[in-house]
């Protein structure tokens, strides 16, 4: 950990203090990285990038996310690994739904 030394002004430091108590328990370092990496975000395409897959034996009925085939139960579809990254097509937040590919569209598409 390094300490740094700036200087805020009087609106700049409420909001700090405010967003840190709403969001973080007060912690100011928590709020500030929180910042720094949503600004990141929207400045290099910082977010979530698909660094490889692993093989699902689906049990259930399933779609590809790209080209949306229909899989039947018993059927060998790809999940992806997603890591901090930086890319044009990063996510900034994690896919809630279930995301599996074909390997066709893997392939191809990353």
């Amino acid at each position: 950990m390094k300490r740094l030394n700036f200087t805020l002004d009087a609106d700049t430091i409420q909001l700090l203090n405010e967003l840190a108590a709403t969001y973080y328990n007060g912690n100011k370092s928590q709020t500030v990285r929180a910042a720094l990496e949503s600004l990141a975000t929207h400045v290099r395409h910082d977010g979530w990038i698909i660094t490889g897959f692993t093989p699902v034996v689906i049990d259930d009925e399933a779609y590809c996310h790209t080209c949306h085939t229909h899989y039947e139960e018993g059927n060998v579809l790809l999940r992806p690994v997603f890591e901090r990254g930086q890319g044009p097509n990063a996510l900034s937040h994690l896919p809630s739904e279930v995301w599996l590919e074909c390997s066709q569209c893997a392939e191809q598409n990353y």
